[in-house]
């Protein structure tokens, strides 16, 4: 038989074979996303998700969009409980240690050494100031995907008219309240303009005592056991002092609370002239601001320290070993240079792995958007952001306090105080299974 007859032969049997073997089935799983269907985010990830999807045949992933970080917790855990987990979570980075005491999420362990490597070389590309939130106990449980710290946004018009120098940005609280005090604007008792605001809801505002508590040289909580936050502090008692001056002495604030779209709302009409908000309000920032502005570190007390913020990947419990090798897939490949790169000049999030400055797109948006690399200086300050048994509640214990304090219903002292036995109220029953656990 000639070499082409078998070749002939060859193909035709091996045509035959193909359709009589069945297709491999695609392994279809859940990704529940933190924000409204609506809106830029959404749309994005959309894209993404289609993206991932259109470049392999092995994984069909749907996107979920389940609102606030708070909102994404519940219901993810709610599902788990119906017995239908999400393969993958965008979550709140700071969630992991209570998801991993309640037995949600699983440990990303076995996939590392299934690929024959290990946390340390995985995170190697990771900048080291999201490591401790990526782990729970020495073991990987997220994988860093979006993330932020404060920052300092301020009008340079404002800066230029009050007679400031707004290539000198205020470096320290004192600073930061002589500059407030000229750039609040009154005509008689009304406040036409304020010269510092930030956000004051939930979640928001926990983050920022944190990260004037660490730039006043303290500790917020406990990084290394889940049962503990220094609320009743020197440190803290500073830090809540200081924003009650600010409203209620100086009077370069507005008393009571506002939340994080009020705050960037007053910021773009010109009815603020400093505010402190994430590095992940850049981009929208940067594409409605009409004004000049510029960004610069959070001013210290006693050191430049602030907090991580932002978002990890997480797989849930519960899972068929298909579903979770499917998650794994996805989450590197959105956890990749390129992705994660992509992502930051879309979101102004700093994109968590270092590789993506090193990328020519990185590079050039950079030089075009300076205002992106102030977010990077800052991070050699950077610390973990606040993880304990709890987390929400012993959060919610202090928030409820300082923003009793900025409606003028508390003094700090005493705000902390109630914030602290609080707290202390709420993790007792994981501290007297823990540390006060006597053999």
């Amino acid at each position: 038989m000639s070499i082409i007859a078998r070749l002939g032969i060859g193909t035709l049997t091996a045509s035959i074979l193909a359709l009589a073997l069945p297709a491999v089935a695609q392994t279809k799983i859940d990704f529940f996303f933190p924000v409204p269907v609506e809106g830029k985010l959404a749309r994005e990830m959309t894209r993404l998700v289609k993206s991932y999807n259109d470049s392999q045949k092995d994984v069909e992933v749907t996107a979920v969009y389940t609102g606030g970080y708070d909102d994404t917790k519940l219901k993810a855990q709610a599902a788990a409980k119906a017995g239908k987990p999400p393969a993958v979570v965008l979550m709140s980075a700071n969630f992991n240690v209570d998801l991993q005491l309640s037995g949600d999420i699983i440990s990303l362990e076995p996939m590392l050494k299934a690929e024959e490597t290990t946390r340390e070389v995985f995170l190697a590309d990771f900048w080291p100031a999201l490591h401790a939130n990526a782990m729970v106990g020495g073991e990987l449980y997220s994988v860093p995907f979006h993330n932020s710290t404060p920052l300092l946004y301020y009008n340079v018009q404002h800066f230029k008219e009050a007679g400031l120098d707004p290539t000198k940005p205020p470096r320290t609280w004192a600073e930061l309240a002589d500059a407030a005090k000229k750039l609040t604007k009154r005509d008689g008792d009304k406040v036409e303009r304020y010269g510092f605001t930030m956000p004051a809801g939930y979640d928001y505002l926990g983050w920022l005592m944190e990260a004037l508590t660490l730039s006043n040289g303290g500790r917020y909580f406990n990084e290394e056991y889940g049962g503990e936050v220094y609320y009743d502090t020197a440190s803290m008692l500073g830090a809540a002092r200081f924003l009650e001056d600010l409203i209620f002495k100086h009077k370069v604030m507005a008393q009571g609370v506002t939340e994080a779209g009020g705050v960037s709302t007053s910021f773009l009409a010109g009815k603020a002239s400093m505010m402190l908000l994430s590095t992940g309000s850049l981009s929208f920032i940067r594409e409605n601001m009409k004004m000049p502005y510029e960004v610069a570190f959070v001013p210290r007390n006693v050191r430049n320290a602030v907090p991580i913020g932002g978002a990890s990947l997480v797989m849930f419990n519960g899972q068929s070993e298909d579903s979770k090798k499917a998650g794994w897939k996805f989450i590197k490949w959105l956890s990749s240079t390129d992705t994660l790169g992509g992502w930051s000049r879309f979101t102004g999030y700093f994109a968590p792995r270092k590789s993506a400055y090193e990328t020519a797109a990185m590079k050039e948006f950079i030089a075009k958007n300076p205002d992106a690399k102030v977010a990077l200086d800052q991070l050699p300050f950077a610390k973990p952001w606040f993880a304990t048994y709890q987390t929400v509640a012993v959060r919610k214990a202090l928030e409820d306090e300082i923003q009793a304090m900025m409606n003028g219903k508390k003094k700090a002292d005493v705000a902390l105080r109630d914030a602290q036995k609080k707290a202390d109220d709420l993790m007792r029953p994981y501290v007297e299974q823990t540390a006060l656990k006597l053999p």
